[in-house]
């Protein structure tokens, strides 16, 4: 039995659907019916459940968007900073191998050949590192109270999109954001990404960290072109000038646009598509939210 905290979040719903199609035993907690972020009730609950791996995908990400991390510091820290520690501790006390849910956000930009970040360059947009998004420094900090743990996958997972319409994932801003901003970015079909977590268990691959990201990176006016043709949506995208221009007319907290390299997840056997191919296949097969 696998249990699975952060069970009604964005990603944690996700896991959810994939361990029920997959036929999985596990049990989804939520925050709001049991504190989890307490040492001692995690540790009960272990005990109580006994199960044989345990999932974080539990975290504070902000509502609308990660500038509500800006105003909302204590709660991010905790969710993104202290919480991956307490699971540390208990999961080593109870000899318990387990899953987190990390975050490519803590890169900004390439290596400098110009190709994607490894698992092992240090994080350049942290508070290590400024500037960097409130966001991005949590869960950089979440990653170093696990350096050293032998016995957890650290799952970096960067922009979600899916073919399932909603207010996380990516494809669905695209489409109703006034303006956007021309970066490259990798991104994670969200699906893949949590086949992919499942498969680094299941498959007994080493235990470290993972970038989880579709092959290859693509640039926001490729996403709209994208866009335009599967979705026949004729109406016109307005980009900013700039990021200069972005900020002063937002919040002015800086952004993680990044490429990730996702070769140490492929060594594993994973078969994880092209950006492009996978964004397509999204928006042919596009669920309207009800």
């Amino acid at each position: 039995m696998m249990l699975l905290l952060g069970g009604s979040g964005y990603v944690g719903r996700i896991f959810a659907r994939r361990l029920s199609d997959r036929g999985l035993d596990f049990q989804a907690i939520s925050r709001r019916h049991y504190d989890y972020t307490r040492r001692d009730r995690l540790i009960e609950l272990i005990d109580q459940t006994r199960p044989s791996f345990l999932i974080n995908a539990a975290g504070y990400t902000g509502k609308p968007n990660v500038e509500a991390c800006e105003h909302h510091q204590a709660d991010c820290l905790l969710g993104n900073a202290v919480l991956p520690g307490i699971v540390r501790e208990a999961c080593e006390l109870r000899n318990l191998p387990w899953g987190h849910v990390s975050s490519g956000c803590i890169y900004n930009g390439t290596r400098p050949d110009g190709s994607g970040f490894r698992e092992t360059d240090p994080p350049n947009f942290c508070f290590r590192s400024p500037p960097c998004s409130f966001y991005s420094g949590s869960k950089a900090l979440g990653e170093e109270c696990l350096q050293d743990a032998d016995n957890v996958f650290v799952w970096r997972l960067r922009i979600p999109f899916s073919n399932r319409d909603g207010p996380r994932n990516y494809l669905s801003k695209m489409m109703r954001y006034d303006r956007l901003l021309e970066v490259t970015n990798s991104l994670a079909d969200a699906d893949e990404f949590v086949d992919a977590c499942l498969h680094c268990w299941q498959n007994r691959v080493p235990f470290g960290i993972y970038n989880i990201v579709n092959s290859g990176a693509v640039s926001t006016g490729e996403v709209v072109q994208l866009i335009r043709t599967h979705r026949k949506i004729s109406r016109p995208f307005q980009f900013f000038r700039d990021e200069a221009e972005f900020l002063n007319a937002t919040s002015g907290v800086p952004r993680s646009s990044c490429m990730l390299d996702n070769s140490k997840l492929i060594r594993t056997g994973f078969p994880i598509r092209d950006v492009r191919e996978a964004v397509a296949e999204a928006l042919q097969t596009w669920q309207p939210e009800r």
